[in-house]
This record gives structure tokens, C-alpha cells and sequence, in this order.
């Protein structure tokens, strides 16, 4: 009996026993857990000052980037995916002056910008020309960045005009020269026939020589008025479409035409339309048509071809005369550089300012023996159409010129 009382004694003891330390180790941890949960609402609470700060700067950044894009010298518009407006700047507000938020871009392109917003320059209905800009977005869509460069393009255009001004004036005296040596001849003719006194026959050669020599006076300063006034795109304007560019410049070029020689064409431009002005542009190419031909001579071939590359209209005029000499080559360009007796050294340079004017380039490639190439390269009237106009640019398949 007394055995089992200190039996139940002594397990009472150690329950006791086992109880302090479980409650003392519940209260270490617990003690640890106070000091985790403070910790971790320490570290917490710098998170979240962190977080805080870092919003703040990034809602000021906004409000910066914000508001450098207000006052950006020109005009941004954000497209979705739809081609509709998602955004834009008070620089847009200003160009296009009309609600643009949720409007389709097409519509707002076709209200903007004039007629004559084709190819590389972009006008508004004031006149003033813009510049375009655009890159596509990671999330889809489309920012467009339009910069006003009226006042560069009319620097630009003072500049080229006081260029050729310049020119002009250094190529005064062989002016006087080339002007001259005709003009002496059909002075000379017509002090023969005012002789009196010969045949019908060679009055009428004496007639013929004059003519010819006052013709060439005429292209002369034809051909110098047109290089000094730098004919342009821009005045009078028009679609040209390239198949009919290439059948104005055979029916030109043909009665330029050798006995024998051949005058081919290649249109492979798909339909592709230029803008500028077409008599301008096809007298131009038919100028390097016709010294191919005079170059080929009698039973010589002359190959124009045409074709769309990128964006950009490609005429190549070939032809298989003597070539041209690499130290000349550098030199055809040149106003009053000539290596034809009847030739007035105006022809090149009035094309190379004529393709300029249009926003194209002129090269030439030959070799002595080997012919010459002279290559055009002009901006289709509706690249970039797209993007301005929200539509897709469509060409029909032509025919090649006969």
C-alpha cells in the first residue's frame, strides 16, 4: 500500500517534472517566434518603405516622361493592334486638330494629310510638311513620331537653289563660249545667203545649217534655264504610273533611233506608280535613252527595264556602244562637260537635277568597250502608304511596255 503510494508520487513528480520543462520550452519558443514575427514585421516594413519610395520615383518618372512627351517638338501617336489611336501627345492634338483617342488611323491619315502626301514627304492641309517616324511596340501596335520640317525643307531648297546659283556663275564664261560658237555659224550662213545670188539648193542647205544651229541655241538654253530653276516634283504634281512613264519615253526616244539600232524595254515594276511631274521626269530619262542610242550607233541596242525594289522604283538604261572612260565617268554629271562636237554638255546634268528633284538618285556604271548603265532610282508615290493611311498600298499587274 505504501509501496504504491510513493509509486503514484513519483510519477506524479516527473509529470511535473515534464510539464516545466514542456511549458519552459513552449515559452522559449514562443519567446523566438515573438522575436521572428517582430523581425519579420521589421523587415516587412522596410519592404514595404522600399516599395513605397520606389513608387513614388516611378510616379514621378511618369509624370516626367509625361510631361517631357507634352512638350516634345513634335507629334506622338500610340496604334493597338487595330491600327486605332491608343494614345497620343499634345504635339499630335496640335498637327492634326481634330479628336484622335479611339479613332482609326486611316480615317484620321485621310483627313490630315493633302493629295499630294505620296511617296517620302507627308503634308498637312496648311501646307506644312512633316516627317514621319515609326517603330513597332514589344506589346503590339505601333508609335509614330511626325516631326515638322517645313522650315528645313525650305532652308534645304534656298540652299540647292543657291548651289546652282553658284554654278551658274562659275559657268557663266563657258556659256558665252558654247553660246557663241553656233551663233557664229548661223550668223556666217546668213551673211551667205544675204549675199544673194545662189541656187535654190544651196540656199536651202544655207537655210538647214541655220536652223540647226539656232535649234541647238535654243536647246542650249533649254537646257540651261531648266538647270538654273531646278525643276521640281513638288509644282504641279502628278501619279505617274511606271508603264506609262516607259511608253512616253519610246515614243520620244524612236525618232532618235538609228537605221538598224534596237530600243527594248522590261517593265517589271508590277503596276508601280511615282509621283512628280511626268513631262519633266520622262524628258529626263529620255535624254540618257537618247545618248545611249547616239552612243550604240547604227545597229547598237539600247535595253530600258523597270522594276519595284523595296520601296523604290529601279530603271536601268543599258547600252552596247564604247563605254565610258573611268577618269570621264566622274565627270558626265558636270554642266558643260561634253565628249560629243554637237552635244551641249547640259543633258546629264539636267537629269541627275531632274531625278534629285524627285527624290531619286542617278549612277552610271561602264567600263571602255562594255557599254554604259545609267541607274535611276526613285521613292514610289505609295510607299509608306500604309502606315499613314491604316491601308494596304494595291498595284495591278501591267504589261511590259512595247
Amino acid at each position: 500500500m505504501k509501496a504504491s503510494a510513493r509509486q503514484r508520487a513519483s510519477e506524479l513528480e516527473q509529470a511535473f517534472a515534464l510539464f516545466n520543462d514542456t511549458s519552459r520550452f513552449l515559452a522559449e519558443s514562443y519567446r523566438e517566434l515573438e522575436q521572428q514575427v517582430a523581425l519579420l514585421g521589421a523587415q516587412l516594413a522596410a519592404a514595404d518603405a522600399a516599395r513605397q519610395r520606389e513608387f513614388a520615383a516611378r510616379e514621378r518618372l511618369a509624370e516626367r516622361m509625361q510631361g517631357l512627351l507634352e512638350v516634345l517638338p513634335g507629334g506622338v501617336v500610340v496604334l493597338d493592334d487595330d491600327d486605332r489611336v491608343q494614345d497620343c501627345n499634345a504635339g499630335a492634338h496640335e498637327l492634326f486638330d481634330e479628336p484622335l483617342l479611339g479613332q482609326p488611323w486611316a480615317a484620321v491619315g485621310a483627313r490630315a494629310f493633302g493629295a499630294d502626301s505620296d511617296g517620302g514627304t507627308l503634308r498637312l492641309a496648311d501646307g506644312r510638311s512633316l516627317a514621319m517616324s515609326t517603330r513597332r511596340l514589344s506589346d503590339g501596335g505601333h508609335v509614330l513620331l511626325f516631326t515638322d520640317v517645313t522650315e528645313a525643307r525650305t532652308l534645304q531648297a534656298r540652299l540647292e537653289r543657291h548651289e546652282r546659283l553658284s554654278a551658274m556663275g562659275e559657268m557663266s564664261a563657258r556659256l558665252a563660249h558654247q553660246l557663241r560658237t553656233p551663233l557664229a555659224a548661223a550668223v556666217l550662213y546668213a551673211s551667205r545667203l544675204a549675199e544673194g545670188g545662189l541656187n535654190a539648193a544651196i540656199a536651202q542647205r544655207l537655210g538647214e545649217k541655220i536652223q540647226a544651229r539656232l535649234h541647238h541655241l535654243e536647246r542650249l538654253i533649254a537646257d540651261m534655264l531648266a538647270f538654273a530653276r531646278g525643276d521640281g516634283a513638288d509644282a504641279g504634281a502628278e501619279r505617274i504610273e511606271v508603264a506609262a512613264l516607259l511608253a512616253a519615253i519610246a515614243r520620244a526616244a524612236e525618232p532618235q533611233r538609228g537605221p538598224a539600232a534596237r530600243l527594248e524595254f522590261d517593265d517589271r515594276s508590277g503596276g508601280a506608280v511615282l509621283r512628280g511631274q511626268r513631262e519633266l521626269l520622262a524628258s529626263a530619262l529620255t535624254n540618257l535613252a537618247v545618248n545611249g542610242l547616239q552612243a550604240a550607233g547604227a545597229g547598237g541596242c539600247v535595253r530600258i527595264d523597270a522594276e519595284r525594289i523595296g520601296g523604290r522604283v529601279r530603271i536601268g538604261i543599258r547600252d552596247d556602244g564604247p563605254g565610258i572612260a573611268p577618269e570621264l565617268a566622274e565627270r558626265i554629271f558636270e554642266p558643260f562637260f561634253t565628249t560629243r562636237s554637237g552635244g551641249t554638255g547640259l543633258g546629264l546634268a539636267v537629269a541627275r537635277a531632274v531625278v534629285a528633284a524627285h527624290g531619286g538618285e542617278i549612277a552610271v556604271q561602264a567600263e571602255p568597250g562594255a557599254g554604259a548603265l545609267f541607274v535611276v532610282s526613285l521613292p514610289e508615290a505609295d510607299a509608306g502608304r500604309a502606315l499613314r493611311g491604316g491601308e494596304r498600298a494595291m498595284h495591278n499587274e501591267r504589261s511590259p511596255v512595247p
